[in-house]
């Protein structure tokens, strides 16, 4: 075989295992079962998934996804509902906090519009599922490829090498294989950072959301499933994402343990009772990050690879599971019309199919970061006139959360809860 002839099955090498990569191989799969190899490469292959104790809000969407995937039925258990959600807006030494925007939790009749899991429940299902579909797991990491003609060769960081008909750069937002393509990439700090742990609390939060915008960023209390204890009680958990100015930061986390409690209860507020933490917390600089382009020869970025956002709406996971949805089915369809899955035109349908949706996002999380992360009062007087005027208008709301759910008039199959 020459070095510009296509592999005999079709190959496509996925360079990084998180939830993105690990649907993306699934679905396509699932969709193409014998007539397409899947690899994927990863050094987190190696760890128990059970130990990433992070949470993720999984939009309704994204869930219909993992749904057609028949992934949902294993973790739906250990998922908590977001039944409702609230937004108040004030100053963090305020007596009160006034509500300015609630949310009822459902889309199109009593589906939730989002749930909360932790990573590795979902990480583990999606690995089981991988291997029983018969994904090719590899526990080494991508060191490099080079192009040539119909096919791609690959080496990993172990010398070994594979040849791909397309290489799919799922690597994290600091992507080596997005640099080593010679892709662009449009990215500012925002001199935040975010502080997540899981709180123990007292009493039920009742599936309520909060999202508290304060000037230094906004305070995300998220609720996960009770967990049963020995004595029949329930112990109540919640996530939470603490947007806080990054120069603050290294103080917080090096304080007494009671200090830092004090100033989670400031922000978290008394009204579920008790609280503690349940892991310890952990604190990453926020940034705005965008790949000039989607594709490259051979190669397509999936999900932090591509792009980075403000954890203001909690979109970030959605959107790379948005650009598995739409990589999948762009993939399946060429193959089933007899096209190489990497070729150019096939790789430009992806670009098409996500560059307005995530510069969209990207926009609009942006906007709202700069928009709720101040102080200057006739910004403030402005926006709570604006969040109150919303509350009284069912059908801007309804817009609003069917916006959050991810559900859109014209989207992928598997969003759809639909079968490629």
């Amino acid at each position: 075989m020459s070095a510009a002839t296509a592999l005999e099955r079709p190959r496509i090498v996925i360079a990084g295992g998180g939830l993105a990569g690990l649907s993306l191989s699934l679905a396509l799969k699932k969709a193409l079962a014998d007539g397409i190899d899947v690899v994927m490469c990863d050094p987190a292959l190696r760890r128990d998934p059970h130990g990433d104790k992070r949470s993720y809000a999984i939009a309704a969407a994204a869930r219909r996804m993992l749904e057609a995937l028949e992934i949902w039925a294993q973790v739906a258990d250990k998922a908590q509902p977001i039944l409702d959600m609230v937004i108040t807006d004030s100053r963090l030494q305020d007596p009160v906090r006034p509500t300015f925007l609630t949310f009822g939790g459902d889309v199109d009749g009593n589906e939730p519009f989002a749930h909360m899991i932790t990573a590795g429940d979902l990480t583990a299902a999606l690995l089981e599922a991988c291997r029983e579909a018969g994904v090719d797991l590899r526990s080494e990491g991508v060191a490099g490829f080079a192009v040539h003609g119909a096919r791609t060769d690959i080496s990993l960081a172990n010398g070994d090498s594979l040849q791909g008909s397309l290489l799919v750069a799922a690597d994290g937002a600091r992507s080596r294989l997005r640099e080593q393509a010679g892709i662009g990439w449009i990215a500012w700090p925002y001199r935040q950072s975010g502080i997540v742990a899981t709180i123990a609390h007292e009493r039920d939060h009742e599936g309520k959301a909060i999202e508290h915008f304060l000037p230094s960023g906004p305070f995300a209390i998220l609720p996960l499933k009770p967990e049963s204890q020995a004595d029949g009680s329930l112990k109540h958990h919640s996530s939470i994402v603490w947007t806080e100015r990054s120069e603050n930061v290294p103080a917080l986390l090096e304080s007494h343990p009671e200090d830092l409690l004090v100033e989670l209860e400031r922000r978290f507020g008394l009204q579920l009772g008790k609280l503690t933490f349940e892991t310890k917390p952990q604190a990453f600089p926020l940034s705005f990050g965008v790949a000039r382009s989607f594709v490259s020869e051979r190669l397509a970025l999936l999900g932090d690879a591509a792009h980075v956002i403000h954890p203001i709406a909690g979109q970030g996971l959605n959107l790379g599971l948005h650009d598995a949805a739409a990589l999948a089915e762009i993939i399946t369809d060429a193959m089933r019309l007899g096209m190489d899955p990497g070729a150019a035109d096939v790789l430009d349908q992806y670009e098409r199919a996500r560059r307005t949706d995530i510069t969209t996002m990207g926009v609009m999380t942006d906007g709202l970061n700069r928009l709720f992360s101040n102080d200057v009062l006739p910004v403030r007087l402005i926006r709570d006139l604006g969040l109150g005027l919303v509350d009284r208008m069912p059908g801007l709301k309804r817009f609003f959360i069917r916006e959050a759910a991810g559900i859109r008039e014209r989207q992928p199959k598997l969003l759809r809860g639909e079968g490629l």
